[in-house]
């Protein structure tokens, strides 16, 4: 089993870390930052892997790669924005990492080559910036069908899957949902949590796939009670979805 640590970088990222408990290999997903993860790791580091091309995702690449000599492994669908990258993955291809492995979708939609590393093993999803602890990504350069397909994708895994996502942005995301969604009884319960944990200034994540499907809305576009709060009544999901995100969007 891995071992995974938060790193936190930035004012709101979190880079993870990754060590395989039986053959030490360590790897770190989305380093924006050299010293947090050099201090954790104390200097050593096997894999970089990169779920998108954006800064506080790949800051770290090339000063990680001269201090370790570590190996860069990025979206293929994104190889020439990715700083370092070394080795190329698209869907279904598999990383080992130690005794581990993980498998990749591709996730477009909050970027046009985002990727998602399942380590089924481990119960863990690591997924950047496609899917945030009761919210997702902004669509930068992709549509809301590319968006709701990806979102479906990790809907369907097993719902004791931990969500890496990559910023502590939760509490401002309750806040939203609570906006739309206020009645739903499941939301209620974990923004009360968040509001704990924040007030301890303890992380929000990972979450618990199985909470995001009752609580997130933006995996809920598909349920008739929250199209119909929405007043979109009838409507498909990718047109729900696409009002959800535009309202956050505007959401102070």
């Amino acid at each position: 089993m891995l071992v995974i640590e938060g790193i936190p970088t930035l004012s709101d990222n979190y880079a993870w870390l990754l060590t395989c408990g039986e053959t030490g290999t360590i790897a770190v997903v989305d380093a924006a930052e050299l010293e947090p993860v050099l201090d954790r790791t104390g200097g050593r580091l096997d894999f970089i892997l990169n779920t998108h091309h954006h800064n506080d995702h790949v800051g770290a690449n090339l000063a990680l790669k001269e201090a370790t000599g570590c190996t860069i492994i990025g979206p293929s669908y994104d190889a020439d924005r990715i700083p370092g990258i070394d080795r190329t993955v698209s869907e279904g291809d598999l990383v080992t990492i130690g005794t581990s492995k993980a498998e990749i979708f591709f996730t477009p939609g909050h970027t046009r080559g985002h990727i998602a590393f399942w380590f089924a093993q481990d119960d863990a999803l690591f997924c950047g910036d496609t899917l945030f602890s009761l919210g997702c990504g902004r669509l930068f350069e992709g549509t809301p069908q590319q968006m709701w397909e990806s979102l479906k994708r990790f809907r369907d895994l097993p719902a004791r899957t931990r969500v890496y996502c990559a910023h502590e942005y939760t509490a401002s995301n309750a806040r939203f949902a609570l906006s739309i969604d206020g009645e739903n009884a499941a939301l209620q319960q974990r923004a009360a949590e968040i509001t704990q944990r924040r007030a301890q200034d303890l992380p929000t994540v990972p979450s618990r796939l199985g909470e995001e499907v009752l609580a997130n809305p933006f995996l809920r576009a598909d349920d008739p009670a929250l199209a119909e709060r929405l007043g979109l009544a009838g409507r498909s999901p990718v047109d729900v979805f696409a009002e959800i995100r535009r309202q956050k969007d505007n959401y102070r």
